[in-house]
């Protein structure tokens, strides 16, 4: 990771964590349990790749952080709410997640629900009436809708429904990469997609390089998460080492070997750096962040 990539980092989840618990409902306001609980699940943990995003992008296009604070915010609690839910006994049944117990372990499967589904509904609700949202509504509609589609049935949920198919089959590559397009690389694209909303009279040609990029790593991402789930431990993962070979998902790996998965993510990086070639030096960070995304070790 470049120097200038790392306090960017730093400095974003910072800021991340700042606005997040400015959000959030106080943990003294009643139900106490359930506000605790998503406290817990959405402070003080992760990567914060997905804000990252968002304002990296909207670094690119001289957009002020303040007016992304509420979609980086909106984008990273759909983020949490679908780790929540992944990790439920009904799915799969996992008990670490950032380095701590998971949202069931912590307080238990009724309460992990209902958290799940309140940190859904606050993230539209931030969407919808932020006021640091100093934008045209017309493009706040379009933010809505675009994290809506991300989200759903066409997007995130889908992926996971494809993903608990598919337990147990071989996907061909195809099929494998459309499975994670939804799964992970949705809400990677509506991360930078919501940032290029709001510049309103942003060029469609970058952004649809812009979506491009993201749609790049977003695979790029799902592919060195599946290589670490291989060679990485659960200690530095902060989440269960081996559990995708262990219930018998599809993955990268299992598909192309450890050497070909690797391969795999190089060629997607070197395509999301390539969507990134009409622009100077103002695209570091998003260039830099695709070459971390495919380095990192968890």
């Amino acid at each position: 990771m470049s120097n200038a990539l790392k306090e960017y980092l730093v400095s974003v989840q910072n800021n991340v964590e700042k606005a997040l618990d400015s959000r959030l409902p106080r943990a003294s306001i009643l139900p106490v349990k359930l506000h605790q609980a998503m406290r817990y699940s959405a402070l003080d943990g992760g990567k914060r790749m997905r804000p990252m995003l968002t304002y990296c992008t909207g670094k690119l296009l001289e957009i002020p952080d303040e007016i992304l604070d509420g979609p980086a915010c909106a984008v990273e609690l759909i983020h949490v709410y679908s780790l929540i839910h992944d990790d439920l006994p009904a799915m799969d049944d996992d008990d670490l997640r950032r380095g701590k117990a998971t949202c069931h372990i912590a307080f238990d499967e009724a309460t992990a629900i209902l958290t799940g589904d309140a940190l859904q509904a606050l993230a539209f609700e931030i969407l919808a009436n932020d006021p640091t949202i100093n934008i045209d509504p017309n493009q706040r509609l379009k933010m809505i809708t675009t994290l809506t589609k991300a989200s759903g049935s066409v997007g995130m949920v889908g992926g996971q429904a494809i993903d608990l198919e598919s337990v147990g089959t071989k996907l061909t590559l195809p099929e494998l990469e459309n499975m994670h397009i939804h799964k992970t690389g949705a809400l990677i694209r509506a991360s930078v997609n919501m940032a290029a909303l709001a510049k309103p009279d942003l060029d469609p040609v970058i952004a649809k390089k812009l979506d491009h990029y993201a749609k790049c790593i977003g695979l790029s991402f799902q592919v060195k998460d599946d290589i670490l789930d291989e060679e990485s431990d659960t200690a530095t993962l902060g989440k269960t080492q081996g559990k995708d070979q262990d219930n018998n998902k599809p993955t990268y790996p299992a598909l192309l070997g450890l050497s070909g998965a690797k391969e795999k993510a190089h060629e997607l990086h070197e395509q999301a750096i390539d969507c990134l070639s009409s622009f100077g030096s103002e695209a570091n960070l998003l260039r830099d962040l695709s070459l971390y995304i495919i380095q990192r070790n968890h």
